[in-house]
């Protein structure tokens, strides 16, 4: 792999995550007003026809229908829970600290490697994943006033994320990403049509926290505006699904993956931009524990992967 087509995956990468950042600001500034399946539905079926045209370009739509279809399925199952509790602790969280806690994904990636695909991992990565772990713990801060149980949502989210990315790396070999991404977009808006039919008419609605009344709150008819921003986010999704894929299709994935934390300071950024939310002291010392300690895991096992002619840089 050329220098050249090495440094346009990285670029893809960095804007694949700049653009992912903006759903995700979107989906905290309409999270007060708004439920959540409201947005998830107008956000799925706008990125449909987005991801039927990258089916087509990979492999045709007939790929979409293949004997894995329902492993894709369930694998959309684990991602829905990925996508459902990282949103919900949006509306309760500042961003910064929920996109930091989401990226404890790479840790439990690391972990469930060794668990369900006997992959090796050295002592050095061992204590890297214990020291993000220690990260978590900070930003969490059981046991403290400060401590909300919404942070406990992206610590799932993370968990969950890397239970699909996992089951990835065995589906990768017969099914394409589009495909992957079609079915999981299925199961995204299946789970959001059925928190509709129960949460629609506004009987359930839980004001006591921002992320359960995210949640529970009826169906509000949008204004243009925020039926724009909303249906952005399908386009926005789509788009950013594009870039990361290409990023990962022409370059070494232990060489792009490490900008993915670029996304944190995106969230610092769109925190303090539109909330002024900025982390405390022990919110800065847990973000830079985790982003230090999945960057340090990423690192070393790039490290440990022989190259291959295809990924040398």
């Amino acid at each position: 792999m050329s220098h050249k087509t090495t440094s346009l995956g990285i670029l893809y990468l960095i804007a694949g995550i700049s653009v992912f950042s903006v759903q995700d600001l979107i989906l905290k500034l309409i999270s007060g007003g708004y439920p959540l399946y409201q947005a998830m539905l107008i956000r799925g079926f706008t990125s449909i026809p987005f991801l039927l045209a990258f089916a087509h370009f990979d492999g045709g739509l007939r790929s979409l229908f293949s004997a894995s279809a329902p492993r894709m399925i369930l694998r959309g199952l684990v991602m829905f829970l990925a996508y459902f509790s990282f949103y919900i602790a949006l509306a309760g969280l500042p961003l910064p600290t929920t996109v930091a806690l989401y990226y404890s994904g790479p840790l439990f990636i690391t972990v469930l490697s060794v668990l369900f695909l006997a992959e090796k991992v050295s002592a050095v990565s061992w204590i890297a994943v214990l020291t993000g772990f220690v990260g978590v713990i900070i930003m969490v801060r059981p046991g403290s006033d400060l401590f909300d149980w919404a942070a406990l949502l992206p610590i799932l989210s993370g968990l969950t994320y890397a239970i699909s990315m996992i089951t990835a790396r065995k589906m990768g070999e017969t099914a394409t990403a589009a495909a992957l991404a079609f079915w999981a977009t299925i199961v995204f808006l299946s789970g959001a049509a059925l928190m509709a039919l129960y949460y629609h008419d506004g009987s359930h609605t839980i004001t006591s926290h921002p992320s359960l009344a995210f949640l529970t709150r009826g169906w509000i008819t949008p204004t243009p505006r925020d039926l724009g921003l909303m249906m952005a986010c399908g386009v926005v999704a789509s788009m950013g699904l594009w870039l990361l894929t290409q990023a990962y299709r022409i370059a070494a994935a232990s060489t792009v993956a490490p900008f993915e934390y670029l996304g944190l300071i995106w969230s610092v950024l769109w925190g303090w931009l539109f909330w002024r939310d900025w982390p405390d002291a022990q919110g800065w010392i847990g973000i830079g524990i985790i982003a230090g300690a999945g960057l340090f895991v990423l690192v070393q096992e790039r490290r440990r992967l022989p190259q291959s002619p295809e990924a040398v840089v």
